[in-house]
C-alpha cells in the first residue's frame, strides 16, 4: 500500500515550490534591470564624453530625429534613478523570499525527521 504525504508536508511542499518560482522570478527581472542599468550607465558615459556640440540623435517611429544632448541626457540619469530603486526593491524582495524559502526547508526537514521518527517507533511494537 502506498503511503500518503501528511497534509501538513503537503502544503508546505507547495509553499516552497510557490516561492521557489517566485524568487526565479524575481531573479530573472533582476538581471535584466542589471542589465538594463549598465546599458544606461554606458551610454551616459558616451554622452557626458561627447562634447556640448556633438550631435545627438533617437529612434523615433523608424527614423532618427536630432535631440537636444541636455535633454537625453537628464532623461537618462532619471530613468537611472527609476532603475536603481526598482533594482533596491527586486533585491529587498529576493532576500525576504530567500528568507522564506530558508526557513520553510528547515520546517520541511524537522517535519519529515519527525514523520521518519514516528514511523520508526511505530514499527517496533
Amino acid at each position: 500500500m502506498a503511503q500518503r504525504i501528511p497534509p501538513e508536508l503537503e502544503n508546505k511542499l507547495a509553499r516552497f515550490q510557490s516561492l521557489q518560482a517566485q524568487y526565479a522570478r524575481i531573479a530573472q527581472e533582476r538581471v535584466a534591470v542589471e542589465s538594463e542599468v549598465a546599458e544606461t550607465q554606458k551610454v551616459l558615459k558616451l554622452l557626458e564624453e561627447a562634447g556640448e556640440d556633438a550631435p545627438v540623435y533617437r529612434m523615433e517611429a523608424n527614423i532618427l530625429v536630432r535631440v537636444d544632448r541636455n535633454k537625453v541626457i537628464q532623461e537618462l540619469k532619471d530613468r537611472l534613478e527609476i532603475l536603481e530603486l526598482r533594482l533596491q526593491k527586486l533585491k529587498k524582495q529576493e532576500d525576504e523570499i530567500k528568507k522564506q524559502l530558508d526557513k520553510l526547508a528547515q520546517e520541511i526537514k524537522q517535519l519529515q525527521t519527525r514523520l521518519t521518527l514516528g514511523k520508526q517507533g511505530g514499527a517496533g511494537g
